[in-house]
């Protein structure tokens, strides 16, 4: 059963990792899909041929989420090219991992520019044509580290405690018209960027996880589908932990 069938969805930062997975699912239930890629033309290019061979429209945008005109415009596109915009998931991220002592104010303000910031910048966007159809689903990607905090990551475990608080004040305001916002909580996902840390830490890791191993991106993806679906009517303005038992 295809549960996005005729749904369309934006999804930033989906050339690779957890973001790509998502995009690949999505079309996969039969959604639309628009995503946006900062850099990676040609691994972007890739993607949309092989969503478009799913048989969904998709269509990649290189847009920056972080940029607050950037992101109007995108939504312009993407209304253009797609006439409907049911979905959101803001999943642009990036760590610039410090000990307080020596993180620089330039990357602290840079990690919540990109990860908390861009969630502003992309709801806002999209919230005009949400309220006019009178229903939507808004999708966040927050983190463990946003939940339990992290040594390291003052930045990022801010940036996406700050997408929690975000979410449940959207749904508090959007509620009436239909419009969802949720939150998902991703724990040790074994992706590109893991794939490059040694050994025996992702071992470590694995270990450490009730479920003994470590998340694929569509595990994440598979709770995006049911968010984004109208099999989670009646969920707004939750956290859902996909970790493993990590925080359990």
């Amino acid at each position: 059963m295809k549960l996005l069938e005729g749904k369309t969805a934006i999804i930033t930062g989906a050339s690779r990792g957890i973001g790509k997975g998502i995009a690949q699912v999505f079309a996969a239930h039969g959604a639309n899909v628009a995503f946006t890629y900062s850099s990676s033309v040609e691994a972007a290019n890739e993607l949309e041929k092989e969503l478009n061979g799913l048989g969904v429209k998709a269509k990649g945008y290189q847009s920056n989420a972080a940029d607050y005109q950037q992101s109007q415009d995108l939504v312009v596109e993407v209304l253009k090219e797609f006439g409907t915009i049911d979905v959101l998931i803001n999943n642009a991220g990036i760590t610039k991992d410090n000990l307080l002592m020596r993180i620089s104010e330039e990357d602290f303000d840079k990690v919540i520019e990109v990860n908390l910031k861009s969630v502003f910048n992309m709801t806002k966007a999209v919230q005009r044509t949400m309220l006019k159809q009178r229903k939507g689903s808004i999708i966040n990607m927050s983190s463990v580290v946003g939940i339990k905090g992290n040594a390291g990551q003052t930045s990022y475990a801010a940036s996406k405690a700050g997408i929690i608080g975000f979410s449940k004040s959207v749904a508090l305001e959007l509620g009436s018209r239909n419009i969802r916002s949720n939150v998902i909580a991703p724990g040790f996902i074994e992706t590109e960027m893991t794939g490059k840390l040694p050994e025996d830490v992702v071992n470590g890791w694995r270990n450490a996880i009730p479920l003994k191993r470590g998340g694929t991106p569509e595990d994440v993806a598979n709770v995006c589908v049911f968010l984004a679906s109208d099999m989670s009517a009646y969920i707004t303005g939750q956290v859902l932990n996909v970790d493993g038992g990590m925080l359990t």
